[in-house]
C-alpha cells in the first residue's frame, strides 16, 4: 500500500514562491514514477510535472516551464515542487501522484496512487 501525504501549500501573493513537498511510504517500486498534477474550481485535474526515479527524466506543462523545478530525494522518500513567479492562475489544489512505471507518463489515469492534496492560493 503506497500513502502519499502532501505539504506546503498556502496563501502567496504574486510573484511569490512556494515548495511543496511529497512523502511517501510504501513499496521503493511503486514510486519509480512521481508527478504533481492541480486541479482549479470548475476545471478538470491537470499535468504539472513528472519526474523519474533517477532524477533525470522530468517534464513540464507548458504553463509552468522555466518557474517550477520537480526534483526528489529518494533517501527520505520525498518528491519536491519548487514554484517560483507564482501567478494568480496557478490558484489550485496540488496532487501528489506516483506509479511504478519506469517511463514518462503525464496522464492522470496513467497513475496508480495520490495523495489528498495541498491547496495553493496565489492573490492578485
Amino acid at each position: 500500500q503506497v500513502q502519499l501525504v502532501e505539504s506546503g501549500g498556502g496563501l502567496v501573493q504574486a510573484g511569490g514562491s512556494l515548495r511543496l513537498s511529497c512523502v511517501a511510504s510504501g513499496p521503493r517500486f511503486s514510486t519509480n514514477r512521481m508527478g504533481w498534477f492541480r486541479q482549479a474550481p470548475g476545471k478538470e485535474r491537470e499535468f504539472v510535472a513528472t519526474i523519474g526515479w533517477s532524477g533525470g527524466t522530468t517534464a513540464y506543462a507548458d504553463s509552468v516551464k522555466g518557474r517550477f523545478t520537480i526534483s526528489r530525494d529518494n533517501a527520505k522518500n520525498t518528491v519536491y515542487l519548487q514554484m517560483n513567479n507564482l501567478k494568480p492562475e496557478d490558484t489550485a489544489v496540488y496532487y501528489c501522484a506516483a506509479d511504478r512505471s519506469y517511463v514518462l507518463i503525464v496522464a492522470p489515469d496513467d497513475y496508480a496512487y495520490w495523495g489528498r492534496g495541498t491547496q495553493v492560493t496565489v492573490s492578485s
